[in-house]
């Protein structure tokens, strides 16, 4: 008698969505990963909170407009994965320091598998969120990082895949 076996869980790669040039190349290979494994794309937005504490309406209109700046960001990128992975890719928009909420977020999801990041190449460091999480934050962080260098062209990332 046959035994039943258990589906495999489907990879997760978790790529920050920031205004940030590298970010397209860590969203390329991230939707090339899910290609080629069967995965998904997750896609994370982090709004600084508003620091504005005089006037609560003039607080709550700006952090409604954050939310909605956010949610605008996310369409572009999830219709870009969509167009490349043929999937719908999972999206968080969190509110808070984003190294925090980065690290949060994947201790919560734990179908998350892997977190993809652009690097600058442009600059001195690789990013601040780069820098901070090699220096301090990935012996908090419970899933590889994979770090993909900003001058990469789309054609050098599919051929990867």
């Amino acid at each position: 008698m046959a035994k039943a076996t258990a589906k495999p869980k489907q990879p997760v790669f978790l790529v920050v969505v920031d205004d940030s040039e590298e970010m397209h190349q860590a969203l390329q290979f991230a939707c090339g990963r899910a290609r080629s494994v069967g995965g998904r794309v997750a896609l994370m937005y982090c709004i600084v909170p508003a620091e504005f504490e005089y006037w609560a309406g003039v607080g709550e209109l700006m952090r409604e407009e954050a939310r909605e700046e956010a949610e605008a960001k996310m369409a572009i990128h999830a219709d870009y994965v969509k167009k490349l992975t043929n999937g719908t890719p999972i999206l968080y928009v969190r509110e808070g320091d984003i190294r925090d909420e980065l690290l949060e977020l994947i201790d919560q999801e734990h179908e998350i598998s892997l977190l993809v990041l652009g690097a600058d190449t442009q600059s001195e460091t690789a990013g601040p969120l780069i820098t901070f999480l090699m220096a301090h934050g990935a012996s908090r962080c419970r899933v590889p990082i994979t770090v993909v260098p900003g001058n990469l062209t789309d054609e050098q990332l599919d051929a990867l895949f």
